[in-house]
C-alpha cells in the first residue's frame, strides 16, 4: 500500500488553513445575519438571480391584484347580498366594511407576500404598516373609495339619460369588472395624491434641516 506523504510543503499547509478560516467565517456571519448587520443588497443585482428574468412586472401584478379582490367584494357583497338586503345605503354600509376588511387582511397581505424587497409594495397601499389600527383605517379608507365610486355611478348614468332622454331605466348598472375597475382608479388617484404630500413634507423637513445646519 502506498504511503500517505506527510511532508507536506508549508504553503499548501497554510493555505489550507486560511481555506478552513474563510467557511467557518462565511457561516458564522449566515448563522447571526440579521436586518441590522446584513449588507444593503441592490435590486439590479437581485433581479440576476430571479429565475425567470421575463416575469409579469410587478406593477401589474399590483394592480390586478387589486382589481381582482374588489370586484370580488362586488360580486359576493352587493350582487350576493342584494337579494337579502333591499334597502340601497344598508347594502352600501355592509359593502364598505367588507372592502375594508378584505383590503386589510387579503389584499394588502398579498402584496406584501409577492414584493421583492421588503416595503417595495408600500407606495401602492395607503397604510402600509401592518398595525391594529390600520384594520379600521383600512374600513374607513374603503367607504371614501365607496362614496366617490357612487358619485362616479351617478354622474355616468346622469350624463347617459341627459344625452338619450331615457329617464325610465338605469343604463350603466353595477357589475364587478366595472366596479372593479372604477374602484381601482380611484384608489391610484389617492395613493398618487399621498405620495405627493409625503414628497412635499420630505422636501420641507430637509429644507428645515438644512437651515439648521448651516
Amino acid at each position: 500500500m502506498a504511503k500517505k506523504n506527510k511532508n507536506v510543503p508549508h504553503e499548501e499547509q497554510k493555505s489550507a488553513a486560511e481555506y478552513y478560516k474563510l467557511n467557518t467565517k462565511a457561516v458564522d456571519d449566515l448563522v447571526t445575519a440579521t436586518k441590522e448587520n446584513s449588507p444593503i443588497v441592490p435590486k439590479e443585482e437581485l433581479r440576476k438571480y430571479k429565475a425567470n428574468k421575463k416575469s409579469i412586472p410587478n406593477w401589474l401584478k399590483v394592480v390586478f391584484i387589486k382589481f381582482w379582490f374588489s370586484g370580488a367584494v362586488c360580486f359576493f357583497f352587493l350582487w350576493g347580498l342584494g337579494y337579502y338586503i333591499h334597502d340601497q345605503l344598508d347594502l352600501l354600509f355592509v359593502n364598505g366594511i367588507a372592502l375594508g376588511v378584505v383590503t386589510d387582511l387579503l389584499t394588502n397581505n398579498v402584496l406584501r407576500f409577492i414584493e421583492e424587497t421588503p416595503g417595495a409594495n408600500s407606495p401602492w397601499m395607503m397604510f402600509p404598516k401592518k398595525r391594529f389600527i390600520s384594520f379600521f383605517l383600512n374600513i374607513l379608507y374603503a367607504f371614501v373609495i365607496l362614496f366617490c365610486e357612487f358619485l362616479l355611478y351617478n354622474e355616468i348614468n346622469l350624463a347617459i339619460v341627459t344625452a338619450t332622454g331615457a329617464t325610465d331605466t338605469v343604463p350603466l348598472g353595477v357589475e364587478p369588472i366595472l366596479f372593479g375597475i372604477f374602484y381601482l382608479v380611484i384608489d391610484l388617484i389617492f395613493l398618487g395624491v399621498k405620495q405627493v404630500f409625503v414628497r412635499i413634507v420630505e422636501d420641507a423637513k430637509a429644507k428645515v434641516d438644512q437651515e439648521r445646519h448651516k
